[in-house]
């Protein structure tokens, strides 16, 4: 086989087949693939999740992860979002000409890794190699099918006045580690992403309580512009405290560094939690237990009044309006 990518290997001719049994099947073979028909089949009961996304990261690979694992962790997450358990996933892949096949196959395995690592299985795909200048090197479309358990509706529009807000871990971790390896900024301190599948931590969460109102996962935007879209979403007001958001030393740090807030960051190993407040603790100690989940803390309330708003109390005593994110400060992060 080349080692690069060519026009050819998007015609459907040999080359195309020699790409996906050579590169593609030995890592995401299974039964539901293997007849490589131009639809899956399979049998599901109850409702279904169902969702989409694209990503096209630049650098395409970044510390703690690469646009393979990013692409299943997005996915599985969003299906994870709505209480789903994730069971399919459809990849198509954007080749720019000249891509080097190492680089293609280590992202198919890392794709394998964190599919096995998640219970799920690549069930159908797509491949399209364009002109040497027409993408940057990789993109990937995916979508997402999970089967919702019976007694589950988890919605953005279920807050509440009184809930809680749990939030899984520390922010900012993905942006700023894919920032300083697309601008070659180098740190005392290791930086690195936290793509991470947290479906496991959702059933978790769910086995603990039936009282999990909203769940999101803070991706482009951050927690901020997650935190607005719930408020605005259930017709509720947010309030936060400042000192009680982790985030780790070193990102706080590149952060003030860079002119940046951790709250506008992306995540992509990280949710946000509205939960029934009589359950609450309960959630946030099995939440602790599970490995995407040590660092989880309580952040704050839902409340009434000035629907729409999120407010934060700062380190200094003071409140301060978080509005959602205007513009992209840090674009190509996922």
């Amino acid at each position: 086989m080349n080692d690069k990518i060519l026009l050819a290997h998007g015609s459907g001719g040999q080359l195309a087949h020699d790409l996906i049994r050579n590169s593609f099947l030995p890592a995401l073979d299974n039964p539901v693939l293997s007849p490589l028909d131009d639809s899956a089949t399979f049998e599901a009961d109850g409702k279904l999740a169902f969702t989409t996304d694209s990503y096209v990261v630049q650098p395409i690979f970044f510390p703690g992860g690469n646009i393979g694992k990013l692409s299943v962790c997005g996915t599985v997450n969003d299906l994870a979002m709505a209480g789903a358990v994730p069971r399919y996933l459809s990849l198509a892949f954007i080749i720019e000409e000249g891509l080097l096949t190492n680089d293609l196959e280590r992202v198919i395995n890392s794709i394998k890794e964190t599919a096995e690592a998640a219970g799920v299985n690549i069930v159908t795909g797509d491949t399209k190699v364009v002109d040497r200048g027409c993408a940057d090197k990789l993109f990937i479309n995916t979508a997402g099918i999970g089967i919702v358990p019976p007694g589950v509706n988890i919605s953005g529009h279920h807050a509440q006045p009184g809930d809680v807000i749990i939030l899984s871990g520390t922010i900012g971790d993905h942006g700023i580690a894919v920032l300083s390896q697309r601008e070659g900024l180098n740190f005392m301190t290791k930086l690195e992403s936290d793509c991470a599948p947290l479906n496991g931590l959702v059933a978790e969460m769910l086995g603990i309580s039936a009282g999990i109102r909203c769940l999101r996962d803070p991706t482009r935007g951050g927690l901020a512009s997650t935190l607005n879209e719930l408020a605005e979403q259930s017709g509720v007001s947010i309030s936060i405290e400042e000192a009680k958001i982790p985030v780790r030393e070193e990102v706080a740090g590149a952060c003030e560094m860079l002119g940046l807030d951790p709250l506008y960051v992306a995540n992509e190993g990280k949710l946000v939690a509205i939960v029934d407040r009589k359950d609450a603790e309960a959630i946030l100690e099995q939440m602790q237990k599970n490995e995407y989940g040590q660092n989880a803390a309580i952040i704050g309330e839902v409340r009434e009044k000035h629907r729409g708003r999120v407010t934060m109390k700062t380190s200094f005593g003071t409140s301060r309006i978080v509005d959602m994110l205007v513009g992209e400060p840090l674009p190509r992060i996922c």
